[in-house]
């Protein structure tokens, strides 16, 4: 399982009204670690970064006058998440903007989707914690992650404190194979190595005959007193 951690900056919200991409970080996850391989990059975006979103971001038009265009990069880009699944928090508006500047190439609209699959963590989190905030920050401190360091957002950065935000999310095993197979899923359908089948029996303690004596007594007790021993009801 190859995974990227993706996350974008942008001169605005809709690219639709010709907004563009100033900044695309990615970190790269196999068999859910880090591997320490990474694509960054800062994109000429040749149109001006609205205010609000230098606000958001602090990638001034100034900063970006030197750098390459989405072009000049976009075949490096393309080749380093091919094949893999994008690991995206609000996948929407990411992938929207990537496919519009796939589309400025010629590529087709869906051209994103084409090349990879896609898995949005923000669908995940309003799943796993309902009604509450889910937004970067707030996983952060649900997850005990320590973000200070965020003051402003930057896609390199997001991404990695995502890649560490989505590997506790997912880090719950729920499904156990115990019929010899040393493998199951977890609760996105990712293998788990689980104990092999080939290892020692575990060793199994059982109480002694005194400790059993003194357990009866005990549930005597309880029900002396008029309580309820679960541990004597049969099922019906």
């Amino acid at each position: 399982m190859r995974q990227i951690v993706l996350d974008t900056e942008t001169t605005g919200i809709d690219p639709k009204q010709g907004h563009r991409i100033i900044e695309i970080g990615c970190v790269e996850v196999i068999n859910r670690r880090l591997t320490g391989n990474h694509f960054h990059v800062y994109i000429n975006p040749q149109r001006e970064v609205e205010q609000e979103a230098i606000e958001v971001h602090g990638i001034t038009n100034e900063m970006l006058a030197d750098k390459p265009l989405f072009r000049d990069v976009a075949q490096e880009f393309e080749e380093f998440i091919q094949g893999a699944q994008l690991v995206i928090h609000n996948a929407a508006f990411d992938v929207g903007f990537m496919d519009h500047e796939f589309g400025m190439l010629g590529k087709p609209s869906n051209f994103t989707h084409g090349i990879c699959t896609v898995l949005d963590t923000l669908a995940l989190a309003r799943q796993l914690h309902p009604g509450q905030k889910n937004n970067l920050d707030a996983l952060c401190r649900r997850y005990g992650i320590d973000n200070s360091h965020r003051t402003l957002h930057g896609a390199l950065l997001d991404a990695e404190i995502l890649a560490e935000v989505y590997l506790f999310m997912t880090g719950g095993q729920t499904n156990l194979n115990l019929s010899g197979n040393n493998a199951g899923t977890d609760s996105q359908g990712e293998t788990v190595r689980l104990l092999p089948a080939d290892r020692k029996p575990l060793k199994v303690i059982r109480a002694s005959a005194d400790e059993q004596e003194e357990h009866e007594r005990r549930l005597d007790l309880i029900e002396a007193k008029g309580g309820a021993c679960l541990w004597r009801q049969t099922a019906d």
